[in-house]
């Protein structure tokens, strides 16, 4: 299969909190369990080695079925405006890869516009699967307080 490129995806909301507080939720882990994750799912799991070139490791519950995992790589940490990863499913589908994650934040009034990017992806159905995933984990962020 060859790489198609620009398959990016690109979000981004408002949480309504300083970025400071913001940039905890993005790397706390008992944070992180509390928004990450499509609805419905739970996140049992959380490891953060919070420095560059420390690792992540999620375990993901879905409603129904087996535990999975994503891991990855911290490539950039810049608090309270910026943090850049690597991620990767353990379990992989065949048309899964590695990307990289791009969170940048901006105060925005008394909040934070969260600005994200992911990719490259192999394959359209693999970008909308993080989108549908990122965007219901983003709107449970902003309504954390």
């Amino acid at each position: 299969m060859s790489e198609q490129p620009g398959l990016v995806l690109n979000l981004e909301c408002t949480v309504p909190s300083p970025p400071e507080e913001t940039f905890r939720l993005l790397t706390d882990p008992a944070a992180l369990a509390t928004w990450w994750g499509p609805h419905g799912f739970s996140i049992p799991e959380v490891d953060v080695n919070l420095v560059v070139g420390g690792r992540y490791r999620f375990r993901m519950a879905p409603p129904e079925g087996e535990p999975f995992h994503l891991s990855g790589e911290f490539l950039e940490i810049d608090p309270p405006w910026r943090l850049v990863y690597t991620f990767a499913w353990e379990e992989p589908a065949p048309d899964d890869r590695k990307t990289v994650v791009d969170l940048s934040l901006a105060g925005n009034g008394t909040g934070t516009r969260v600005v994200l990017s992911q990719g490259p992806f192999l394959t359209e159905e693999r970008l909308a699967l993080h989108r549908d995933g990122w965007s219901e984990s983003l709107e449970k962020l902003a309504r954390l307080h």
